[in-house]
């Protein structure tokens, strides 16, 4: 499995379910390929979430669920995957454009945090239900890179936040 392998299952997955459900129905769907294909998503899907691992997407889940810690990182890239490929590079591109996003607006309307734990363990889902066993520990490794130093700074610093992230920072009040 590769990175577009991956991304046409998550797409297949927002196509039957609802919003909340990406991550069960990818899994579903991924349970029906091959052994080595579950094991190879678990190792892009990480891959990722490793892409992903950046200061300024930090900043933008910080915003929009009003604070962020490092497990609650990894879940709102955990959305984020399951909002799709377009979705996934356009926030990583500029995550201050995650104020355009339909899912990011709700959020702000509605008081909503947004992060989907589910979506980190689509494989392992997978291959529990294809095999009936765990997914083997050592069949992929996770790798993170050093954040930017220079987003280096208090995500509570609302004025520093609002100069970085301006759509956000507007759409969350965080002025």
């Amino acid at each position: 499995m590769d990175k577009q392998t991956f991304w046409k299952l998550i797409e297949s997955a927002r196509a039957d379910a609802e919003a909340d459900e990406v991550a069960p129905r990818a899994a579903e769907l991924l349970a029906e390929l091959s052994e080595a294909e579950i094991t190879a998503a678990q190792q892009v899907l990480w891959d990722l979430l490793s892409e992903s691992y950046r200061a300024p997407l930090w900043a933008a889940a910080y915003v929009i669920n009003g604070g962020c810690s490092d497990d609650g990182f990894d879940y709102f890239r955990g959305w984020l995957l399951t909002q799709g490929q377009a979705a996934y590079e356009a926030a990583l591109a500029d995550p201050d454009s995650l104020a355009a996003h339909p899912g990011v607006r709700e959020a702000a309307e509605e008081g909503l945090e947004l992060w989907d734990e589910d979506a980190l363990s689509i494989a392992w889902t997978a291959y529990e239900s294809a095999t009936g066993r765990e997914l083997p520990e050592d069949s992929f490794t996770i790798s993170y890179p050093p954040l930017d130093p220079s987003w280096d700074f208090d995500f509570d610093d609302t004025e520093e936040t609002a100069a970085r992230l301006p759509r956000l920072s507007a759409l969350f009040d965080y002025s």
